[in-house]
């Protein structure tokens, strides 16, 4: 007797005396294949891959404006996104079967596409981005037998758009991603920067011009520049960076991940893949990085997926440059001005983190006639892996700190406080005193607090700085199991001795966590002595214990 598998989504027959292994293999062999690295829309829906249906937004699009602007972090789809916009402005309706647009188009209309792509490889200079443009134009000339007349690449840009225009009867579509990309790889060469941000503005003043052959033009990238600087002229350009009803236009929604994936979700814990993964957020739904939850669902395991694949040497940098206090990362408020746009010769490190991808929006509030953004780690992972690339650089010593880390975490599952106190001064007392004399960032006080805290936040705790009560703020709150940790950090040189624990007795910072044991540990560092001058601790148990002991 043969009957078909249950829950099986694959359809395929197998014998009742199958193994619950060889079911298995069966149901995954009818999975769709997880889309990692693909951008082709054409690649996705003709390979089998899994598509989450982001065409509702296209019609938005066209609907509603011709000018658009996206910032969005490295990894997040754009790229896929530019590719599902030529596929539908070309008139590619058989890949659309199944999906919003395929009843929600005009597919009669075929439009000329220009799609623009700097992501590919590293340009170091002018000319590399002058080449690079150069091959771009060549490619859609010789695709639609074209012959330049102009030899400037400015001219040969508005000769090609104009030139499809009349050859094909439509007005053009010009899709441009990664267009700060040129910039960014040189963001730490200021006067290369400046140069090719020069030449990059000169390329795209030809949209401007050019504004009777176009339909539709959409640009990406990860940072936004001013207009000022890259777009002048170009005052039509709408930025749908921060705008609600676009928010989930790249990226993966809680219901798009269920809905979507749902035979990849067996026996998958979705509050801790939402906890590692989901949490980035543009004033609307929160959404998952389609690389970092791709990876996973093909692993099962969770690894920082999206941090491996580029490191923020340059920010680091900036952070040391700026001696930035780093627990204040976690909790900063910006105004709409400093995290919408900026330029190279105004760095702000809250705006680079922002778009970047390492904050994301986690509360707004109006003051008055100003907005105020509350930014915040957007999940675990990138909590994790930049306080632990913080960790490497603030300390210098791979293996020292990995030990350390997990002396730490020791300390606490054993609840030994002698142990915690005499990691923390091991861990400091590891750094050579020539790192100190070659680095400027561990010349001020916030640098201590900093490697402390880095070390709490990289081995993925709750770790909430400045956190607040009735009575003022606690440095650092610790959750670990049952208990929870207040520690406070004071200077020696700058306070007396003991002072640290006192204020948290003093202003019973304890009372907010009665319900659960809690630790006080007062950290005191000398400067001049470059490790723990002082190192107090105190148990303050629940209410609930006393209650039951009484």
């Amino acid at each position: 007797m043969v009957e078909s598998v249950p829950n099986c989504s694959c359809g395929k027959i197998a014998s009742l005396a199958d193994s619950p292994e060889a079911i298995e293999r069966l149901r995954k062999a009818d999975m769709k294949k997880l889309p990692i690295g693909i951008q082709t829309y054409k690649k996705i829906i003709n390979s089998n891959y899994y598509y989450v249906d982001k065409t509702s937004f296209i019609k938005k699009l066209h609907d509603e404006g011709e000018y658009y602007f996206l910032s969005r972090p490295r990894r997040f789809g754009k790229s896929l996104f530019l590719s599902t916009l030529k596929a539908a402005f070309s008139g590619e309706k058989k890949l659309f079967q199944g999906y919003f647009l395929e009843h929600n188009w005009d597919w009669d209309i075929k439009r000329p596409v220009i799609h623009i792509s700097f992501g590919a490889g590293v340009s170091r200079s002018v000319e590399d981005i002058r080449i690079t443009f150069d091959e771009i134009l060549y490619d859609h000339a010789r695709e639609n037998s074209i012959e330049f007349v102009k030899k400037s690449l400015k001219g040969k840009f508005a000769e090609l758009i104009s030139s499809l225009y009349e050859k094909y009867g439509r007005q053009v579509v010009v899709l441009i991603d990664e267009y700060d990309k040129p910039i960014l790889d040189n963001i730490h060469e200021t006067e290369t920067a400046v140069l090719i941000r020069e030449e990059l503005k000169n390329i795209y003043s030809v949209i401007k011009d050019a504004d009777p052959y176009l339909k539709f033009v959409f640009i990406t990238g990860v940072s936004k520049f001013s207009k000022v600087s890259l777009f002048s002229g170009l005052n039509n350009l709408k930025d749908i960076t921060l705008s609600k009803e676009y928010s989930a236009i790249c990226g993966y929604t809680q219901k798009e991940l269920k809905t979507v994936f749902t035979d990849r979700l067996k026996d998958i814990n979705l509050n801790e893949v939402r906890k590692w993964y989901n949490g980035y957020n543009w004033l609307g739904e929160e959404v998952y990085n389609p690389f970092n939850i791709l990876l996973y669902l093909d692993s099962k395991e969770f690894r920082n997926y999206w941090f491996e694949t580029a490191t923020p040497t340059f920010l680091i940098k900036l952070l040391e440059e700026k001696k930035y206090f780093i627990p204040d990362i976690e909790n900063i408020k910006a105004s709409e001005s400093t995290i919408g746009s900026f330029d190279i010769d105004r760095l702000e490190i809250e705006t680079l983190l922002f778009q970047t991808g390492y904050l994301t929006i986690k509360e707004v509030k109006k003051i008055v006639t100003i907005t105020q953004y509350r930014l915040g780690y957007p999940n675990l992972e990138v909590k994790q892996s930049l306080t632990d690339y913080i960790l490497y650089y603030l300390t210098s010593n791979t293996m020292e700190k990995e030990n350390n880390k997990f002396a730490i975490f020791e300390a606490l599952t054993s609840n030994d406080m002698n142990k915690l106190e005499k990691t923390i001064q091991a861990f400091f007392a590891s750094i050579p005193n020539d790192w100190y004399r070659k680095n400027r960032i561990a010349n001020y006080e916030g640098y201590y607090a900093s490697i402390v805290y880095c070390y709490f936040a990289s081995l993925g705790l709750d770790v909430i700085p400045e956190d607040t009560t009735n009575h003022g703020q606690i440095d650092l709150t610790v959750h670990f199991d049952d208990r929870i940790y207040l520690i406070e950090f004071k200077v020696v040189e700058l306070t007396e001795k003991g002072s640290a624990i006192k204020q948290i007795k003093d202003r019973k910072y304890h009372q907010k966590y009665s319900n659960k044991n809690v630790y006080l540990i007062g950290i005191e560092f000398s400067r001049d002595d470059r490790n723990i001058a002082n190192f107090e601790w105190e148990l303050i148990k629940s209410s609930k214990l006393k209650l039951l002991n009484d």
